[in-house]
């Protein structure tokens, strides 16, 4: 199986940025890291692992980016406005450099957009606000609205909002789209979510599904046995879903 290792400088994000490039074909997927981890965490946890046929065959092609979080959504050194502007401009790296990148490599079509945990909501909220972008949203286990307070799960911005913290909340930002081109196109992508009936998210995904549903914007809710937030229910997801 093809593995390249990438590195360069982002004048976007004004640090060496890293990327692990598995597969050599197919569509591409973009795979944002959880909240802990980064660029080489989904091989470590056997996720490359468990879809190698479909690596080797040529079907998909995996692009693992660095999803730098204590350096923004949990900064909490930084004022919350400070964070959403990291966060922002995490995403403006993603459009201006990983994007560009993976379409030198590979000219397929079809752009997936998937995430685990933090890198799930990283992942929605990067489509619901690109949409145009993309073919593919595969989300596993995500919290798609980081002001919600649930288990020991707080609210990373302390009280504070604005607008980006709107615009990049799926849940915040969907009620509110209307007669929009966005809406248009989502109503085109192929959207995939998946929790445990055990988890602490079940809730909040039930309610973006319900809000998908609302605005007739097809898609998945996969509701599995037990706690899924874990490597090993991911291990079991990735073939079936990406």
């Amino acid at each position: 199986m093809n593995r390249e290792y990438l590195r360069w400088y982002s004048q976007r994000l004004h640090r060496d940025m890293e990327m692990l490039v598995f597969g050599h074909a197919g569509a591409k997927v973009l795979v944002f890291p959880t909240r802990e981890g980064r660029f080489f965490e989904y091989e470590q946890l056997g996720l490359v692992a468990s879809l190698a046929d479909k690596l080797q065959a040529g079907h998909l092609q995996l692009y693992c980016i660095e999803g730098p979080a204590a350096d923004s959504l949990y900064g909490f050194h930084r004022h919350p406005a400070e964070s959403i502007r990291r966060h922002a401009a995490l995403e403006d790296y993603i459009l201006n450099e990983v994007l560009p990148l993976m379409a030198a490599k590979n000219s397929h079509d079809c752009t997936i957009v998937h995430g685990c945990s933090l890198g799930a909501f990283q992942a929605a909220s990067l489509v619901f606000h690109h949409p145009h972008l993309f073919r593919k949203l595969v989300a596993f286990s995500g919290r798609y609205d980081l002001t919600m307070k649930v288990e020991s799960f707080g609210d990373l911005f302390d009280g504070y909002y604005d607008d980006s913290v709107y615009f990049h909340t799926p849940t915040h930002f969907l009620p509110g789209l209307g007669a929009d081109w966005r809406l248009d196109r989502l109503r085109e992508i192929d959207i995939v979510l998946t929790i445990g009936d055990a988890d602490p998210f079940l809730a909040n995904n039930r309610y973006l599904s319900r809000l998908l549903g609302e605005k007739n914007i097809r898609h998945q809710l996969h509701v599995w046995d037990g706690r899924a937030h874990r490597a090993g229910a991911w291990r079991k997801m990735a073939p079936l879903y990406i």
